[in-house]
């Protein structure tokens, strides 16, 4: 019996680590050069690792150092920096992901820029327009169109409007020791940085949160919520010296 084969890497022996790496290599080559055949821009082949389905628009740019795990899907125009991990998720057309950021699970609206170094986990759905910023963590998360969370910030188990600003430091604290709380919040939702939101919450339209607040209890609509401690400033007040 005849057999005749295009690629002899295809019938090469596994019999060591050195065998298989050298095959997984030739295996990402060979992906990669068929994502660029139809016209997606890899600033290095070699370091762009596809560890599942990964399915490319028109005109993505993927920077170095970049991994797809399971099923990704990124539309037109979206831009990969570089030292990013994407898994199981959607990115939408026109959307930029800044390096090291992390998305897991994760559903990313048209337009939206996430990172850099964000970490987006499961059931997180980002509107158009959204803005993740660096080192903001997102869990169970449904962000409405034009919303951002640019600084340091956990939003977890949180439904949150449209047009809302989450302020540098916010906190979404949704665990109890023993069961997860929803926090959800209105459209034009503005919060202050340093806020910590404890959950069950509403937060409705138009709401204001004031700067390193902590709140516990709903606020209603046009409401300015002030969850803090009256400044006190103590005349006379000496430095301790030490002994």
């Amino acid at each position: 019996m005849k057999l005749t084969i295009s690629d002899e890497n295809e019938v090469q022996g596994i019999n060591d680590k050195t065998q298989l790496a050298q095959l997984e290599t030739h295996l990402q080559m060979t992906n990669n050069s068929k994502l660029m055949e139809k016209g997606v821009t890899l600033r290095d082949p070699a370091r762009v690792d596809v560890r599942g389905e990964l399915d490319c628009g028109q005109d993505v740019e993927i920077d170095v150092n970049v991994l797809f795990e399971g099923k990704v899907t990124l539309g037109n125009n979206v831009s990969i920096g570089a030292n990013v991990i994407i898994k199981d998720s959607t990115i939408g057309d026109g959307s930029q992901i800044l390096p090291n950021s992390n998305i897991d699970g994760a559903k990313i609206g048209e337009e939206t820029a996430i990172g850099p170094s964000a970490r987006i986990r499961p059931g997180t759905i980002l509107s158009k327009g959204v803005k993740i910023g660096n080192f903001v963590e997102t869990k169970n998360a449904v962000i409405g169109a034009g919303s951002k969370a640019n600084h340091l910030a956990y939003i977890g188990d949180a439904e949150i409007g449209e047009n809302c600003n989450i302020g540098a430091g916010t906190i979404f604290c949704n665990y109890d020791g023993a069961n997860k709380h929803k926090s959800i919040l209105g459209d034009n939702v503005f919060v202050g940085s340093n806020s910590v939101l404890v959950a069950p919450l509403s937060l409705d339209d138009n709401s204001f949160i004031a700067a390193g607040s902590t709140i516990n209890s709903d606020v209603p609509t046009d409401n300015l919520a002030v969850g803090r401690g009256k400044q006190r400033n103590i005349k006379g007040w000496k430095r301790p010296t030490k002994k």
